[in-house]
């Protein structure tokens, strides 16, 4: 009877504590992080580092422009002293950029297999913190591109989608240039700003092809960024102010591949001709939120309001920075921490 007793109760007491180790894994508090983790997917390893408050097991994983940017990259001071204080953010290293690393051949880079990391990313998130962990997902530049791919694949892991100046739609992007450098040089030469320098940019419009062309592309792409530099002179917007805590962005190898490489393959198989997501966007459900700078010169606003206008979500917002051109999260950094941190606070 007695040892029937004492089994009984050694019984209850391992099933308590086998529960009790379960609940923790589901409801611990995760604190502070500053972590690094590994993706590995299809010949590639990707690290992410994930810094902040994981209290609430709430991701905020972040998408860098380029192809071939830094994860770490974003880690601005906005991040480092607001929105990690209140969120976990993974900045992420993508396929072929920053310190990835792989062997693959150029059929492994692709916007789907890429799309596919992103999501590869949030299963080794949830391994290692809990199923119970949530995610808002957040791309800026090319990082809107990859953003948008991941979501059309499979938007139902995240809460939300926060999309900085980024291009859902290369196919058309050249003619918008076209437009967008039209109606900046217009403003501003009738503003008296850099007179000879819009003039100038209007003699490259003559110069360049009406149809697209990917040498008159990147004529335009370089142009824009000197632009931006010369409206940050002009006092029409704010210079950008990067101040991540990233020693250096680059080695050698690295740069060489990122810079090179991860773009050349992505142009060879026909991103600026063919890939376009605008008639895709009202399948994008989940919240939404455009950050544009009013200045953008490189992807132009008028993306902006395309991208409110087609995506079926019924929570969407479109908030436009006037001091910032191509990166409002730097050169309007509080406001853009405060509309983000609404944004994950309305939507959690």
């Amino acid at each position: 009877m007695q040892k029937t007793i004492f089994h009984t109760l050694k019984t209850a007491i391992l099933l308590l504590t086998v529960l009790s180790f379960f609940s923790c894994s589901n409801d611990d508090d995760l604190g502070d992080l500053s972590d690094t983790i590994f993706v590995r997917h299809k010949n590639a390893d990707m690290p992410a580092y994930i810094h902040g408050n994981g209290s609430e097991k709430v991701f905020l994983i972040t998408l860098h422009g380029g192809p071939g940017s830094i994860g770490l990259g974003f880690r601005s001071r906005i991040f480092r002293n607001k929105i990690e204080k209140d969120y976990a953010v993974v900045y992420f290293d993508q396929r072929g950029s920053g310190m990835s690393q792989g062997s693959y051949s150029e059929n492994g880079i692709s916007v789907d297999i890429m799309a596919e990391d992103v999501l590869a990313l949030v299963k080794v998130i949830k391994h290692k913190y809990g199923r119970d962990s949530r995610f808002f997902l957040m791309g800026h530049s090319w990082g809107g591109t990859l953003g948008t791919a991941t979501l059309l694949k499979d938007q139902s892991e995240f809460l939300g989608w926060i999309d900085i100046d980024g291009v859902h739609d290369w196919k058309g992007w050249y003619l918008e240039y076209r437009e967008n450098f039209e109606r900046v040089s217009v403003e501003q030469i009738e503003l008296g700003n850099s007179v000879d320098y819009w003039k100038s940019v209007n003699d490259l419009l003559q110069d360049v092809s009406t149809t697209f062309n990917q040498q008159d592309f990147f004529r335009l792409n370089n142009k824009a960024f000197q632009s931006e530099k010369q409206l940050v002179g002009d006092g029409v917007i704010n210079k950008v102010r990067n101040d991540s805590d990233v020693i250096f962005e680059y080695n050698w190898l690295t740069a060489l591949w990122s810079r090179g490489n991860t773009l050349s393959i992505l142009l060879d198989q026909g991103l600026l001709e063919t890939v376009s997501y605008t008639n895709r966007l009202s399948e994008i459900t989940i919240p939404s939120l455009i950050l544009w700078g009013k200045y953008d010169v490189v992807v132009p606003p008028s993306f902006a309001q395309e991208a409110y206008d087609n995506l079926g979500s019924n929570v969407k917002e479109l908030v436009i920075f006037e001091k910032s051109g191509h990166e409002p999260m730097f050169s309007e950094a509080d406001k853009f921490g405060e509309e983000l941190i609404r944004f994950m606070d309305q939507n959690k």
